[in-house]
């Protein structure tokens, strides 16, 4: 059994890198809504327990509070930004309004040596205190400390940036120390779950795969599994992960809609078929979803018919298989990962903002009649990546960037048609090909490594063109890579000149029917990273 942590989320935007950190310490933990019940707390067993942000005001939202049984369990308690103001409001402090509104960066100085901050810092005054370098968002403040608490942190317009009771081992803060910006908030996480909570760090993927391997055993027994394998990593780890388990009980249905890169669905069957010797099945269904998108150019009507089509397809070639005898699929395997469960749950309270809803979760498996079965669903992606090296997954597919369910639809801006995919694919083969071909001599990396995300977006514009002693009046495509450690928030990555000039010069003359290569320079926000 793994020493675990209790997350209760608040509604804030940045809880999920709370849990990504405390992984990282190679400790397990779970986010939960903040109103789970009392009865839920004393039963989870966790060794500590953390309250996150929230985009709420504590004393707005009076029902906003940590359940009384955090306080009753005896465990490390963990305040982050609103989790800081609910535990002074629940324990007796006072929480008012600021004047004086903190977001973004901020220096820190640690108070009254607490075994959270001890040795932790960034630089020191001349004075000889402990600075820290963090990010703030809050426009409340802590203006009495509940009792028995003392100072841990201020800043010169925060008084109370952080508090400690360490008798009880409650500790709380101003700042976020789950986001990057805080330099030293792995290691105060990383400190709160493995010294003081004294979690072990055996949370390992390497070690994880016999510990999956089991459970899926144990949960499907000798009947037989079907899974929709799209050639992404989630799908294809979670295939890879059950065909070690169960071998030949695992059916894949790999269903191209003519929309996936250049030679994907060559490289699927190579790869799951040549490799693993798994069984696929292997569906064009190209005419059909293309046919569908047909005059249609809203990208939320584009994703609506392509999931549509996908489950049409994917049900078809489903009932074949649960109806083939005796031993039918029972099973619908799924790629879920952890954040499409957070991102799909919320409080019951709905305090928390939803980002959007998630395909993966629910639905396809009550239209089937099969059972759900979810391997990856406590996983972040870095630990799905993991764990795809871990089964023996070639690391180009693993650590591929990441591709839109509804793929190249989705790029090609307006209408999709086959000519325009046809380009776009070709197009994008050859900057993803030089991406991987080009190192940047100040890390020894290349650029598809220093990139989380690069791609090719077909504008359906012609523009005018001087070929040879010709003209020319061809369509246009956008270049787009960006650098991000969490998807929130995106750079536009500052490609080489060179390297985009030899794509620009590739891309125009091999790919006949474009004449003009633009390069986006826009970070997220306000833009996003997909076009559509």
């Amino acid at each position: 059994m793994h020493d675990k942590i209790l997350i209760l989320d608040f509604g804030s935007q940045v809880t999920q890198l709370i849990a990504r950190r405390v992984r990282e310490a190679h400790v397990f933990c779970e986010v939960h809504p903040n109103d789970v019940s009392d009865e839920f707390i004393r039963s989870f067993g966790a060794k500590a327990i953390i309250l996150s942000g929230s985009h709420a005001s504590t004393y707005e939202e009076h029902d906003l509070r940590a359940p009384q049984a955090v306080w009753d369990s005896g465990v490390p308690v963990l305040g982050i930004c609103y989790g800081m103001f609910t535990m002074t409001v629940q324990l007796g402090g006072q929480v008012e309004a600021s004047t004086h509104r903190e977001f973004g960066y901020a220096e820190v100085r640690a108070h009254g040596h607490t075994e959270l901050l001890k040795g932790i810092e960034d630089f020191a005054t001349p004075d000889g205190h402990g600075m820290l370098k963090v990010w703030m968002s809050h426009g409340d403040k802590v203006t009495a400390m509940p009792p028995g608490f003392k100072l841990m942190a201020s800043t010169p317009s925060c008084p109370i940036a952080g508090m400690a009771n360490e008798e009880k081992h409650y500790y709380a803060v101003q700042f976020h120390p789950e986001v990057t910006h805080t330099v030293q908030g792995a290691a105060l996480l990383t400190r709160f779950v493995r010294d003081i909570a004294g979690c072990k760090g055996d949370w390992i993927m390497g070690d994880y795969v016999n510990e999956a391997v089991a459970r899926i055993r144990e949960q499907v027994g000798d009947e037989e599994v079907i899974l929709g394998l799209s050639g992404g990593v989630d799908s294809s780890v979670a295939a890879a992960l059950i065909h070690r388990a169960i071998g030949d009980q695992l059916t894949c249905v790999f269903v191209d809609h003519g929309l996936l890169r250049l030679n994907e669905g060559q490289m699927v069957m190579d790869m799951f078929v040549g490799q693993l010797h798994a069984k696929v099945i292997h569906v064009d269904a190209s005419e059909q979803f293309l046919g569908h998108l047909k005059g249609v150019s809203d990208p939320e009507q584009k994703r609506k018919i392509i999931g549509r089509e996908f489950v049409e397809v994917f049900k078809a070639e489903a009932g074949k298989l649960k109806g083939a005898g005796a031993k039918g699929a029972k099973w619908l395997a799924q790629g879920t990962i952890y954040p499409d469960v957070i991102e799909s749950g919320g409080a019951k309270t709905k305090k928390a903002v939803t980002i959007k809803s998630h395909h993966n979760v629910g639905g396809l498996p009550e239209q089937l009649g099969l059972k759900l079965l979810e391997p990856l669903r406590e996983l972040f992606k870095d630990e799905v990546r993991e764990l795809g090296l871990a089964l023996g997954l070639p690391e180009a597919m693993v650590y591929r960037h990441p591709f839109p369910g509804p793929g190249l639809g989705v790029r090609i801006l307006g209408e999709v048609k086959k000519e325009y995919a046809t380009l776009l694919q070709r197009a994008d083969a050859i900057f993803i090909e030089e991406l991987r071909n080009t190192i940047d001599p100040a890390t020894g990396k290349t650029w598809y490594q220093l990139t989380s995300q690069a791609f090719t977006v077909f504008l359906p514009v012609k523009s005018v063109g001087v070929m040879g002693d010709g003209r020319t009046y061809d369509y246009v495509v956008a270049l787009r890579a960006v650098q991000t450690s969490d998807f929130m928030t995106a750079d536009w990555a500052e490609l080489p000149y060179a390297l985009l000039k030899k794509v620009s010069g590739r891309i125009i003359n091999e790919v006949r029917g474009i004449n003009r290569v633009t390069y986006d320079v826009s970070s997220k926000p306000p833009a996003t990273i997909e076009w559509e």
